[in-house]
């Protein structure tokens, strides 16, 4: 993966994009061990988060919906790290998958379950409200709408909230994706091919 944009050096930051850069290192995810960096050895942010800096209005519109998503949903946190990683199967993310697998172990994931989603598949899931999340999950992902029978399916296990933060974090994920694609020079992946790495929870998107 060959970047195309060129990372900034905090030293090279305008007032605007220096408030991003602190909203981004600052704020909830880099709260607790630092195992994946939000920045590199030379303090520039890496992965999503170099491109919010081209345009800092937009950039910190972004990484406040993903905080949000991440860390104010009601959604349960097996759940959002399982849609997660079906969004960045579809897309073939390398990088949102390796900063999400370990995170999903820490939640509570399986071998089994992280196998089916990194094929693009979903894992068998005892409990109803999970089903119900990753197949609006992945029929978002897939098509862009839900059937009536999939709304109130979902709405009935998580309530309409929850239903509009999922829809959301397939939404942000899916730009991130994009934006990966586009500034970062990361090409799609066979979603097969995705492999863990030693990634934890802070310092993810």
């Amino acid at each position: 993966m060959t970047a195309r944009l060129a990372g900034l050096l905090p030293g090279e930051l305008d007032e605007q994009q220096r408030e991003v850069y602190r909203a981004v290192t600052g704020g909830p995810r880099a709260a607790g061990p630092q195992a994946f960096p939000l920045t590199d050895a030379d303090g520039r942010l890496r992965g999503p988060f170099n491109a919010m800096l081209l345009s800092p209005p937009v950039g910190m519109a972004v990484q406040a919906v993903g905080a949000a998503v991440r860390y104010e949903s009601v959604l349960s946190d097996r759940v959002r790290e399982m849609a997660v990683l079906v969004v960045a199967a579809h897309w073939g993310s390398a990088f949102e998958w390796q900063a999400h697998e370990a995170v999903g172990r820490t939640r509570g994931l399986t071998e089994p379950e992280l196998d089916a989603l990194r094929a693009g598949g979903l894992p068998d899931l005892p409990d109803p409200a999970e089903r119900a999340a990753l197949h609006a999950t992945a029929t978002l992902t897939r098509s862009g709408a839900l059937s009536d029978g999939a709304y109130e399916e979902t709405v009935a296990a998580w309530g309409e909230r929850g239903l509009f933060e999922l829809t959301t974090l397939v939404g942000y994920y899916a730009l991130l994706a994009l934006q990966l694609r586009v500034f970062s020079g990361e090409g799609p992946t066979d979603p097969a091919t995705l492999r863990d790495t030693p990634h934890t929870e802070s310092g993810t998107p």
